[in-house]
């Protein structure tokens, strides 16, 4: 079910108009030779804000120009601005961007999909070192539910009966058959909640679901003191945390700059990141450059 990239009519006008041409953002060929602008996107969700700004801050750091577009939208108009010059880096992930290129592709594990997505990605494209970090969906329950012996999925299977789990409306027709297949893991009941929200996540501190499908990054999980479930059988796929890169925007120099952050994140630093801006109410920028000083990059 993984957080996506929301298909928004309105978010690909505004970007489109916005970038009449290919400079009208800063990403001109010329800037594989480090002297044109690189234009570091984003998509509308706080995680992806802060990477966007480690990015650009790491380029600039290294020596070029870079800035920063948030919020752009779908996956479909990012890969069209990365290809017509608008923007010249966007941090991604593994597992949604390989299935976006490859529409077919099955593969669960995380040095899978990363082989297979630097084979699929289209030319002109470059994916970069993948980080540890992943954002990707996961099972959690409650540290009291927890401490009755349940640590992974292949735990909870034989009890799957007794609970009720809350997740997003899509999670039942994409994950209901999977779970039950890998796992022999069927609910007592489904309850459509939200995508990893406040919707899911209150359902599972009141107690009207005993499962939740959050996403490893959550602030939620730590603040509530969750219990993440482990996925031997890898049932949820990789969601590693990639620069995605117009081959002509960025040279060697920002290349090993981006690729010193993937070397630095971790699911739990950035975990803490996505709660200072979310909880915290600190900005993305100044998180990011926080991130960045710790980190020497």
């Amino acid at each position: 079910m993984k957080r996506t990239l929301a298909v928004v009519v309105s978010a690909a006008a505004l970007l489109l108009s916005a970038c009449g041409s290919s400079d009208s953002l800063g990403g001109g060929e010329d800037s594989g030779s480090g002297g044109g602008q690189i234009v570091v996107g984003s998509a509308d969700f706080s995680e992806n804000k802060i990477l966007a700004e480690i990015y650009a801050g790491a380029l600039r750091n290294a020596g070029l120009d870079a800035t920063t577009k948030q919020n752009i939208g779908a996956r479909e108009v990012v890969v069209t601005a990365l290809q017509d010059g608008s923007l010249g880096v966007v941090p991604e992930y593994s597992g949604n961007l390989l299935t976006f290129f490859d529409k077919a592709n099955e593969l669960t594990t995380s040095e899978e999909v990363y082989a297979a997505l630097g084979e699929k990605t289209p030319d002109g494209l470059t994916v970069l070192d993948k980080a540890e970090a992943e954002d990707k969906d996961v099972l959690v329950v409650t540290r009291e539910t927890a401490a009755t012996g349940i640590a992974s999925i292949e735990d909870l299977a034989p009890r799957c009966g007794e609970f009720v789990i809350g997740a997003a409306g899509e999670w039942e027709t994409r994950w209901k058959d999977e779970l039950a297949e890998l796992y022999g893991c069927t609910f007592k009941e489904f309850k459509a909640t939200d995508a990893g929200g406040p919707i899911t996540v209150d359902a599972l501190k009141n107690g009207e679901s005993q499962v939740a499908n959050l996403f490893t990054t959550s602030a939620d999980i730590a603040a509530n003191d969750f219990v993440q479930l482990a996925d031997p059988k890898n049932m949820y796929p990789a969601q590693n945390v990639v620069p995605l890169v117009r081959d002509a925007a960025v040279n060697d120099r920002g290349r090993a700059a981006l690729n010193e952050v993937s070397a630095a994140l971790t699911t739990e630093n950035l975990a803490e990141l996505v709660k200072r801006v979310d909880v915290d109410k600190e900005t993305p920028a100044d998180v990011a450059a926080n991130f960045l000083q710790q980190n020497g990059i």
